[in-house]
């Protein structure tokens, strides 16, 4: 691509590199190496969550210089850059995962901002853990320059006993060993197996969820999800991702094209299609907000009530990533989708053809078990169901891919944190039948909204898994099964019904026709709120402190800022 097409002009970096006046800033890319002609052209933002912290991160700076071979090749000065990612598995069980809602937030503005301050014209972005897929696509629709998603791949599965697992296993494995099922030796030998390579987690936990959403929203390009990360086609699909940016950038084509409300629709069928993580939808309405329409909880619930199940996939099947890729990949769920009409095949992509355009050479694979055809689905409706009742006026959200139940009714057992819950739950204070309450782990009240991992899988290693069940303000990891509800709204530290449950009190869950009430009546719950009072938090200063002032509720996406609705200037037009 001859890079003389590009009239830079029009594009941010003119406010960099043209003219007389901006000599000082060119000298700093002369000291960096860079060409006169080099300058001259556009300059795209290549941003990966490259880190040390989790193998989710660890192969994003390879495919990076991939990336950038890409740019370079077809006209673009690429410019690399790293922003932070907290890693859900280290984090979670503790204080750490406070931080994990929160980094969503920090990737999108630091991403912003380097954008911003260097007047870069484009951008290729490259995830690996949960937050980070959700806080680059943000980042790329409030900015709006041309832009290609790009997940970094999963994890190859572990091996142990003679079955694949993940890093799930070892979770639940700790369940077991508290319940005298596993011994110490099984134990270590599972948590040495279970995450053989680099790569995020493999089942449709968060990470592959919104890897999945990445391609069916049309910000990356087809069949780029799928390969595990070690697989060295992923450095294919990072150069042709670098190409594909400066064709958008080419042609005038911007995210906001792309990612329109039917682009969402399609998102969220493929979520519920694959019984994908509850977390796409506290990110999908994040999404939506940032080019400033309304995609909330219950527009996402609406196109789940109306999808099929279709993918077996882990934690409530039997297969992980790589078999998805095995088969095809991602483009084989999205053809069985499109042709038994559960797809806009209208929508733009960034290859510049739609949705339908993409797939015309796609045959689906009949000769597999990991997806079913649409007319002979796992179950009719969704993987994920979303709730509403007296007990979660603005909604909540359950996956119940692989339940065989979707009605439960029991005595609550109050916990005002996670912490406590887990310790009932090591020491097996709780009976069969109960509805374990975890409140206080909301956006606000938390702050930072924490998954419930460790406790959900501690109850499936001990057994209990579908003996109970647990609701919370707080989240659920993609790797949660059973019947765990999360995003109660309104949250316990704004005074919502889940706030004002004593232990005893009757919970009923209907996943069948989308209910979550408390068997209170109105009187009571009003005499309770009267006595009513939020309890002390000690995050009084710092990230998470100014997350809890600025969030807002899981129904619209735990946002912290106003959003594309009251933009003025978009940074792509400055």
């Amino acid at each position: 691509m001859d890079a003389k097409i590009f009239d830079k002009s029009k594009l941010p970096s003119r406010h960099v590199t043209e003219g007389p006046s901006r000599a000082p800033h060119r000298s700093y890319y002369y000291a960096m190496g860079l060409t006169e002609e080099q300058i001259n052209r556009p300059f795209v933002g290549v941003v990966s969550c490259w880190n040390e912290a989790a193998p989710c991160n660890i192969a994003l700076m390879r495919q990076a210089q991939s990336a950038k071979k890409g740019v370079n090749e077809n006209g673009g000065t690429p410019r690399e850059f790293c922003t932070i990612t907290v890693t859900d598995g280290i984090a979670m069980g503790h204080q750490g995962m406070k931080s994990s809602l929160v980094s969503r937030e920090v990737i999108a503005d630091s991403i912003e901002l380097t954008m911003r301050g260097h007047s870069y014209d484009a951008m290729v972005g490259l995830a690996g853990c949960d937050k980070s897929l959700p806080g680059i696509m943000m980042a790329m629709l409030r900015l709006n320059v041309p832009s290609v998603f790009m997940y970094g791949g999963s994890i190859l599965p572990g091996r142990f006993k003679g079955r694949d697992v993940t890093v799930v296993d070892v979770f639940e494995g700790v369940g077991m060993h508290s319940a005298g099922k596993m011994s110490d030796e099984d134990l270590l030998e599972l948590e040495c197996v279970a995450c053989p390579s680099a790569g995020s987690c493999g089942g449709q936990f968060t990470a592959n969820t919104m890897a999945m959403v990445s391609e069916a929203i049309g910000l990356a390009l087809p069949g780029s999800a799928g390969a595990p990360a070690p697989d060295l086609s992923r450095d294919h699909w990072a150069v042709e991702s670098g190409k594909a940016v400066m064709r958008l950038l080419a042609d005038g084509i911007r995210p906001r094209d792309i990612a329109t409300r039917k682009a969402f629709e399609n998102a969220a069928v493929v979520v519920a299609a694959t019984g994908g993580s509850t977390n796409a939808a506290l990110h999908l309405p994040a999404m939506a907000h940032e080019i400033g329409f309304d995609f909330d909880l219950f527009d996402v619930a609406e196109v789940f009530k109306r999808t099929p199940y279709i993918a077996d996939l882990k934690p409530g099947g039997k297969y992980v990533a790589k078999d998805v890729h095995d088969i095809g990949g991602i483009p084989q769920i999205l053809k069985v989708l499109l042709e038994g009409g559960y797809l806009h095949g209208d929508c733009l992509t960034v290859t510049g053809r739609t949705v339908a355009q993409n797939l015309e050479s796609v045959k689906f694979n009949t000769n597999q078990k990991v997806v079913y055809p649409v007319s002979n689905p796992i179950s009719p409706t969704g993987g994920v169901v979303g709730l509403k009742g007296s007990l979660a006026p603005d909604g909540a959200i359950v996956k119940v891919a692989g339940m065989k139940s979707l009605v439960f009714s029991g005595p609550a057992l109050v916990f005002d944190c996670e912490e406590d819950a887990f310790r009932a739950v090591e020491n097996r204070e709780y009976k069969e039948g109960e509805v374990l309450v975890i409140r206080y782990e909301g956006p606000k009240g938390g702050p930072g909204m924490r998954e419930m991992l460790s406790t959900t899988a501690a109850l499936y290693g001990q057994g209990a898994g579908d003996k109970v069940a647990l609701i919370t303000d707080g989240r659920f990891s993609g790797a949660t099964r059973g019947f765990c509800i999360g995003h109660v709204g309104p949250e316990a530290a704004l005074c919502g019904p889940i706030a004002l449950i004593e232990n005893g009190d009757i919970i009923t869950i209907d996943a069948e026709n989308g209910r979550l009430d408390l068997a209170v009546d109105t009187a009571e719950l009003d005499r309770r709120r009267k006595l009513w009072k939020l309890p002390a938090n000690a995050y009084q200063s710092g990230a998470i402190r100014k997350f809890a002032d600025q969030v807002g509720p899981a129904r619209y996406g735990a946002v912290t800022h106003a959003g594309g609705k009251v933009e003025v200037v978009c940074y792509a037009d400055i």
